[in-house]
């Protein structure tokens, strides 16, 4: 079961974990800090599931969780230290899917991930389809499985949500710092050589041999694109 997650987290070493953890499931993860841009993000990206801490700068959980219920059914788990049940209540009742007070396990978290977006069906890429076809390529967000011209090919969780992000617009360039941002979101440690590193793992992968196509295309100066026509062979 893959899906896309968004996390606002505003502790640095809390939501490293969270993403190690939820990636190791197969899931997209993007990072936010604060709540405004877990707004933003929820608004713009779509996310499956959202795990949402209640005590985020600019604007908090709760009232993150209040206004994003009226706009969208995504399942939300709040993440709060405040364990009086007059809190727990208050997030459950602004439409919050269920909670974890801290300190908690990440390996509960994953179950209760697991759980709600077994509950609410949304694996798999939020609105957009599950199944994304660009030219020979297909991607099966929902079982995290890609193939180019029939063909399996196995990448890793890096690569699958870079690959998934040019194809949801395919033909469209986006710069590496974009990349990092819809794929790597609030780790500041990421490098843009070290998308340049997956994306060139990722050709090696998708291509049908060392003389094949390659669908994903440089763009120099600029960035990546996946090729929404032909594809000729490199040069």
């Amino acid at each position: 079961m893959s899906a896309r997650i968004l996390v606002a987290e505003d502790d640095a070493k809390q939501s490293r974990l969270i993403r190690i953890y939820l990636e190791r499931e197969g899931h997209a993860v993007h990072v936010v800090a604060d709540g405004r841009a877990a707004l933003e993000r929820a608004r713009s990206a779509r996310p499956d599931l959202i795990v949402l801490d209640v005590m985020l700068p600019l604007v908090d959980g709760l009232d993150v969780c209040r206004i994003l219920r009226t706009e969208s059914d995504v399942p939300i788990l709040l993440l709060t230290a405040r364990v009086a049940e007059e809190d727990m209540l208050l997030g459950l009742d602004l439409g919050a899917d269920d909670y974890l007070t801290k300190p908690y396990s990440p390996r509960e978290l994953t179950a209760r991930v697991r759980a709600l977006l077994r509950r609410s069906g949304r694996s798999g890429g939020g609105d957009g389809p599950a199944v994304l076809r660009v030219g020979e390529v297909e991607l099966d967000t929902a079982r995290f499985e890609v193939r180019v011209a029939g063909r399996p090919v196995e990448l890793t969780a890096k690569e699958f949500a870079i690959l998934e992000t040019l194809a949801r617009e395919p033909g469209r360039v986006f710069t590496r710092a974009q990349i990092i941002e819809r794929v790597f979101g609030f780790d500041r440690d990421v490098l843009e050589r070290t998308v340049d590193a997956h994306v060139m793992n990722m050709r090696r992968k998708l291509a049908t041999g060392p003389d094949g196509p390659r669908p994903v295309e440089t763009v120099y100066g600029r960035g990546y694109r996946l090729a929404d026509g032909p594809v000729s062979a490199p040069s």
